[in-house]
């Protein structure tokens, strides 16, 4: 009887209609009356809200041209219902189980985010792929692809796109790039202003250090990896904890590496006056106040 109704536990009734949907043992008829439009039926509020918060990102991908916004980054979907927090919501799924428990559901999800943007989980910051995106952006507007000369001071979105071109070009910072980034900046017609020198590690070398200098900068990019990894999963503004363990993709390894971060963060500051004027600014853009 419809007036004496309100007393009735309806979270509890709906609960139990989808537990028996999953179990096979919901009765078809009934099955056909609560999916009838007026019934209002919401089999998986989960896949309801996943796509809510999917059409958001697809909208904030067309108008921006990436999947890597700042970690407090809003958008207000022209169409949706209000502001939507899309650097949190990225930085969730970012997060090691970020699609949830089930490994079915994760593999479908991160495909839809692929399809919307490939780089939504690119391996090196995104502060890095945002940049890069305007320049694609620029470079696409020139006949031959390649981008018109910018100088520092031109900024995007508060960015200074010119002066972060002009770092990408020293040799310091060229050498520190993985080679998927500077093939991709070589396509914009970027290229380091002058070969990075071989002479520092040749005079190793003279004195029986063989391999050592390589060593050690390959020893620091992973750590400075797993970094860029724990500030766009966490945020600068909280410390590594010591015991801090990442993982992270390294060219050549089959499986994923595990950084001990805590350790190698410590490690770095307690040696930071042997560290190079390049190694000290890349820990500086991603917030280290000791470097």
């Amino acid at each position: 009887e419809v007036g004496r109704t309100k007393a009735f536990p309806l979270g509890r009734w709906v609960h139990q209609q989808r537990k028996a949907l999953r179990a096979g043992e919901l009765d078809p008829h009934r099955r056909e009356l609560l999916d009838a439009p007026e019934a209002g039926m919401v089999w998986e509020p989960g896949e309801e809200a996943w796509e809510a918060k999917l059409a958001a990102l697809r909208s904030y991908q067309r108008a921006h041209g990436h999947l890597a916004p700042r970690q407090d980054a809003v958008w207000d979907d022209p169409v949706g219902s209000g502001p939507v927090p899309v650097g949190q919501h990225m930085a969730n799924l970012r997060r090691k189980g970020g699609f949830g428990k089930d490994p079915k559901r994760a593999a479908e999800r991160a495909q839809q985010l692929a399809a919307i943007d490939p780089d939504w989980n690119c391996p090196w910051p995104l502060s890095w792929q945002r940049h890069y995106r305007v320049l694609t952006d620029l470079a696409a507007d020139e006949p031959d692809g390649v981008l018109p000369d910018i100088a520092p001071g031109v900024t995007c979105d508060g960015d200074d796109i010119g002066r972060w071109l002009q770092r990408q070009r020293k040799p310091g910072t060229w050498a520190q790039l993985v080679p998927e980034q500077q093939e991709r900046l070589a396509k914009l017609g970027v290229q380091p202003l002058e070969a990075p020198s071989p002479a520092p590690a040749a005079a190793r070398t003279a004195k029986g250090t063989t391999n050592g200098p390589s060593k050690a900068q390959a020893a620091f990019q992973r750590g400075l990896t797993a970094l860029m990894r724990w500030v766009e999963r966490e945020g600068a503004d909280r410390p590594v904890p010591r015991g801090a363990v990442v993982e992270i993709e390294v060219d050549g390894e089959t499986e994923p590496v595990s950084v001990r971060l805590g350790v190698w963060v410590s490690n770095t500051r307690a040696r930071r006056d042997k560290l190079t004027p390049e190694q000290l600014h890349a820990l500086r853009e991603l917030g280290v106040g000791w470097a």
